[in-house]
Order: C-alpha cells, then sequence, then structure tokens
C-alpha cells in the first residue's frame, strides 16, 4: 500500500488539503497528515478560519523513508509558518533526494524555495508568488497542472481535478529518475 505524507500546519487552504486527501483514499492510498504539532490543525476557507483536522505524525517522528509521496497544501499562513522550520525543510528536501514524488497547490511553494528544490524546475502557483518562484530559479508557467518529472504543482483550488488525477498518477508510477533538487 503506498503511504502518503500531506505537510500541513494552522491555516492552510482546506479544500486544498481535503480534496486531494480523498481522492488519494479512494485510490487506496493511506495518507497521513504531518505537521509540527500533535493535536489537530485548523483549515481556512472563504477568508476564515474553518474545520480542524487530525494530526496524524509530527514533523519529529517521520522520515522521507516512511513515505512514497509528499503533498503540500496551500493557504498563505501554513507554508509562511512550514519554511521556518529546518525538520520541515530536511524532510522535503529529501522526497527530491530519494526521487520520490512531490506535489504542491497555491502557495505551498513557499515552503519549497526555502527548501531551495525549486531551481531548474518547470511548476505554476498561485500567480501573486510568481516572481518569488523565477527569483529562486524556477521556470514558472501560467497552467491548470505541471508535472516535471514527479513534480507537480498547481495554481488554485480551482485546478483541484486536474492536480488531484496528475498526484495520483505520479504516486503510482513511483520513484522518478529525473526527480531531484
Amino acid at each position: 500500500m503506498k503511504k502518503i505524507a500531506i505537510l500541513a500546519t494552522n491555516g492552510f487552504e482546506e479544500s486544498e488539503l481535503k480534496s486531494p486527501k480523498e481522492a488519494m483514499e479512494k485510490e487506496g492510498f493511506q495518507v497521513d497528515i504531518v505537521s509540527l504539532e500533535s493535536g489537530e490543525i485548523k483549515g481556512w476557507a472563504n477568508g476564515n478560519w474553518s474545520n480542524s483536522y487530525k494530526v496524524d505524525k509530527t514533523i519529529n517522528q517521520v522520515t522521507a523513508e516512511d513515505y512514497n509521496a509528499l503533498m503540500l497544501p496551500g493557504g498563505v499562513i501554513n507554508p509562511d509558518q512550514l519554511r521556518r522550520d529546518e525538520k520541515v525543510l530536511a524532510f522535503v528536501r529529501d522526497f527530491f533526494k530519494q526521487e520520490k514524488p512531490v506535489a504542491a497547490i497555491c502557495h505551498a511553494a513557499w515552503t519549497l524555495i526555502s527548501a531551495d528544490v525549486v531551481k531548474g524546475r518547470k511548476m505554476t502557483s498561485f500567480n501573486s508568488i510568481k516572481d518569488d518562484l523565477v527569483n529562486a530559479g524556477a521556470n514558472w508557467v501560467d497552467e491548470a497542472v505541471v508535472v516535471d518529472h514527479g513534480f507537480v504543482t498547481s495554481r488554485n483550488p480551482n485546478d483541484l481535478p486536474a492536480f488531484n488525477s496528475k498526484l495520483i498518477e505520479e504516486i503510482k508510477e513511483g520513484k522518478h529518475e529525473e526527480q531531484h533538487a
């Protein structure tokens, strides 16, 4: 059975966690929400705090070896918190080193920039952070979903159907030799 880590903390865009999680579970994957602390994390929806989700594992309890793939939901608060934690950045880098699929949507690319894994990669994001990605060396494009050797990115919640489909496809394909940081 494929095991997938969703890395998130308070302030994640709720639809960008809930929709991919449900799609992956429907495929029979085990999906763990990995966060900075145990307990619950609170989502963000329509400009307000939303539902809480149970944290399955903390960043201190896991390694990239434990999972087949990594998925990062967006939101503005969530990636800004995650990118400040060195354990988070090491965890993210290890998926790239191990050539495993990584998927990120919306503002989640901020965490990837801080992990120093976007240089030379074709990707997309929420349009307001295009400059951040270009400045970090990414080849930014405005498309619903971009796949670059096991690295899946999308712009916003409207892209979730395409994002979920490509995410599942890349997980099923497994490791990608061209996946790199």
